[in-house]
């Protein structure tokens, strides 16, 4: 582990930190508010406002206002307001992600930047769209015309957390204005600076109420969101046991919901990848220089026996040449942990792995205790080995850089152990066969699965997961279509 000075830089433009409100920066109606920490450091950057119940019902009831006039509107005119907005987040994008990386802690280089520009990505994709929402006709008699439409919802309740949250924002923001809804956003209270970002800019080119960002904490503000009887859709990404209860809110009122949950990913390796080449995708899928807070992380990391040893060699070379330090430095690789609540979890999964008997600690261990890296919520990369897909650490999500090796045999085998887990989001296949790789990816029970990279997801491709990992996708146009219009079908009798 090469260690880099954490001395987190405060010259960063924080924006707005308060409620967008129809068209509006608002305090909150309580006059309470949430302290935003810089996880690098430990200190205070600002405080947004505790959004309530009446925060919510104000920010609802501007959505549903807002979205007569926007639905009606052509859907190419809302496209052009889609791609306005893209120009205007790409020119700034270094702005953003300079934001992003002191709030969240993760490295500017490899994770910020990266997500910053993507918000832009995902506006213009969007807004080249706007014209796809399209209806069918249908064979009938002379005199009867049949066809379908597509129509907008109404107010969509959107729920982001921590992890990378301006382009998850605009993962739902996008589509959802798109299809001729409106919006109603609440970003996760530990990074809600650069949602507020985000939503600064859209302020200027959209009309007031279609989109609104209320701050607040989960029981409070999200509850009154997803249970607000204005709201006709949710759209949340986050943990699963906070899915399951909006599952169950929703079911109340029968509102239509799409979820993006956690996941316990496999990667599996066979014997003929014992390269370098190799090493760096399992490394990228591990999400190592995210500090692993992805729900997409390849966190079980299934070894063919024949190369076990050898490939856990030159996996730990790898990890501990990453630089480890100040989110804001050029240089860094890996940043922090998002807080002291996730990093003391994480703390406690180590712990428990360097006392389990039949576990090996490979490399890493828990953070230290002294030096600049003390003074944030650094954690080294971390890899154990063991025999068993049954032991605690491989089966629940840690969202943190804690990997599980585990040696296999043969194919059986090792599809059985990717798939017994209740998550199904994503899944990473290595090998120089790419047939058999191919093979292995079409049996593994997940939504998502990459041969011989362990790269992001792709604009336009669908991504959601299967079992826990939730319900629905995102990111396409199908899943635009699907999740954020409804159909509606006309029979007309023409020869009246």
């Amino acid at each position: 582990m090469q260690k880099n000075k954490s001395n987190a830089n405060s010259s960063v433009n924080l924006g707005p930190n308060q409620l967008l409100i129809n068209g509006n920066w608002e305090h909150g109606c309580g006059g309470e508010v949430i302290a935003v920490e810089c996880p690098a450091n430990k200190k205070i950057i600002c405080s947004v406002p505790r959004g309530n119940s009446e925060d919510v019902d104000k920010a609802v009831n501007a959505a549903e206002s807002a979205f007569s006039s926007w639905s009606r509107m052509s859907a190419s005119d809302r496209g052009r307001f889609l791609l306005r907005i893209a120009d205007a987040i790409e020119s700034r994008a270094e702005e953003l992600a300079r934001l992003v990386a002191h709030e969240t802690g993760n490295a500017i280089r490899t994770q910020s930047r990266p997500e910053a520009y993507s918000c832009a990505a995902i506006f213009r994709y969007f807004g080249g769209l706007s014209n796809e929402l399209k209806g069918t006709t249908y064979p009938a008699p002379d005199d009867v015309l049949c066809y379908t439409k597509r129509e907008p919802l109404g107010v969509v309740a959107a729920i982001v957390p921590w992890n990378a949250p301006v382009s998850l924002a605009s993962a739902k923001i996008a589509p959802a204005l798109c299809a001729g809804n409106t919006v109603v956003l609440k970003p996760a209270e530990d990074a809600p600076l650069g949602v507020l970002w985000l939503a600064s800019i859209c302020s200027q080119f959209l009309p007031p109420g279609v989109l609104n960002v209320v701050t607040g904490i989960g029981p409070e503000c999200g509850s009154a969101l997803v249970n607000h009887p204005k709201v006709r859709k949710v759209s949340f990404t986050g943990s699963t046991a906070v899915g399951k209860g909006i599952i169950r809110a929703a079911a109340e009122s029968v509102t239509p919901f799409s979820l993006e949950l956690g996941g316990k990913s496999p990667t599996i390796v066979f014997e003929d990848s014992d390269n370098s080449k190799v090493v760096e995708g399992v490394a990228l899928a591990m999400r190592f220089t995210r500090q692993s807070q992805s729900c997409t992380a390849g966190s079980r990391l299934f070894l063919h026996e024949k190369i076990f040893d050898s490939f856990l060699e030159k996996l730990t070379t790898y990890v501990n040449s990453l630089i480890i330090g100040d989110p804001l430095e050029e240089l860094t690789d890996t940043g922090t942990i998002i807080n002291k609540k996730q990093f003391n979890r994480v703390c406690e999964y180590i712990k428990e792995g360097k006392e389990t008997p039949n576990v090996d600690l490979i490399t890493g261990g828990l953070p230290p205790t002294t030096g600049s890296l003390s003074q944030g919520y650094f954690l080294q990369p971390t890899v154990f080995s063991c025999n068993s897909n049954d032991w605690k650490l491989a089966r629940e999500e840690i969202f943190g850089p804690v990997l599980m090796a585990i040696p296999w045999r043969n194919e059986d085998d090792v599809i059985r152990m990717a798939n017994d887990t209740h998550f199904g989001l994503a899944g990473f296949v290595f090998s120089k066969d790419t047939g058999r790789a191919i093979r292995i990816a079409h049996q593994l029970d997940a939504g998502w699965v990459q041969v011989n990279q362990g790269k992001g997801q792709s604009i336009g491709q669908p991504y959601g997961g299967f079992k826990q990992s939730g319900i629905g996708k995102e990111a396409s146009l199908d899943s635009m279509i699907d999740s954020y219009s409804r159909l509606k079908s006309v029979t007309v009798n023409l020869g009246s």
